[in-house]
C-alpha cells in the first residue's frame, strides 16, 4: 500500500510526498537522492505519515497536502500528532494518522488557514 507523507526539512519547512515504499524514500531523501528541495535542506525528519488504498489515492492526497499553507500543515501535524513512528531508523511504519487528509476531508485544516488569512 502507498503512503502519503510530510517531512519536517533542517530548515522547518514541511516537504509534502507519496511513495509507495516509504522506507526506501524516506532513505533517498536522506541520502539528497529524493528531490532538489529536500536535497537542499539536509537532514530531513519524517513528520507524518498516512497510508492509503492506491497510488492514485495517495497522488490527490500528496496535492490536498501541497496545497495547504504551513499554518494549516502545523495545525495538521499538532491535531494528528507529529512523530508519528517512523522514527529515525527509517523503518516504514505500518499505518499512522491523517485519515483527514488522505480521506479528503482536511477541511478542518482548511478552514483554520482560511480563518488566519481573513484577519
Amino acid at each position: 500500500m502507498p503512503f502519503v507523507y510530510l517531512l519536517r526539512c533542517r530548515d522547518g519547512s514541511l516537504y509534502a510526498g507519496a511513495a509507495k515504499d516509504l522506507a526506501l524514500r524516506l532513505a533517498r531523501h536522506r541520502a539528497g537522492k529524493a528531490s532538489r528541495y529536500t536535497r537542499s535542506r539536509l537532514p530531513v525528519e519524517l513528520a507524518w505519515w498516512r497510508e492509503v488504498g492506491g497510488w492514485g489515492e495517495a497522488l490527490r492526497a500528496e496535492l490536498r497536502l501541497k496545497r495547504l499553507d504551513r499554518a494549516a500543515k502545523e495545525d495538521l501535524l499538532r491535531a494528528e500528532g507529529s512523530d508519528a513512528g517512523g522514527g529515525e531508523d527509517g523503518d516504514a511504519p505500518p499505518a499512522g494518522p491523517g485519515a483527514a487528509i488522505a480521506d479528503g476531508a482536511g477541511a478542518a485544516a482548511g478552514a483554520t488557514a482560511a480563518r488566519r488569512r481573513r484577519r
